[in-house]
């Protein structure tokens, strides 16, 4: 099982595992380490929460800022044949290749179901 659930503006990556009967979780988009596990999909979701809020008080008592900071650039491999075609593409476009997979990135967010989990507040 590999799923995310999310609880104030906060996700997380949920896990089972099968040997040790426990569903284990991670939460996302933050700078720190911050775990929590259940032995059923209520318990994991209280831990989750718990988690969450004990998270955001700790951050508050030390003035830091909970969230990560995104810088807004990262690099991503390729083939070379689909670095090609996507420089082309942005050729007969005539936009950047920048401009090309910044929109294309866009366009998939827009039309994927990747983050659609979430946990009742």
């Amino acid at each position: 099982m590999n799923d995310i659930i999310k609880y104030k503006e906060y996700y997380a990556i949920v896990h089972f595992s099968a040997e040790d009967e426990v569903f284990y979780g991670k939460i996302l988009g933050i700078n720190d380490l911050v775990t929590f596990e259940g032995q059923s999909v209520r318990e994991l979701k209280k831990s989750f929460k718990d988690a969450i809020d004990d998270y955001l008080e700790t951050c508050k008592e030390l003035n830091k800022v909970p969230e990560k900071t995104y810088k807004g650039s990262f690099n991503v491999r390729v083939s070379p044949g689909l670095h090609r075609e996507v420089a082309l593409a942005a050729l007969q476009k005539n936009v950047t290749l920048n401009d090309f997979v910044k929109n294309a990135i866009s366009y998939a967010i827009k039309h994927t179901d990747i983050v659609k989990g979430s946990v009742a507040s």
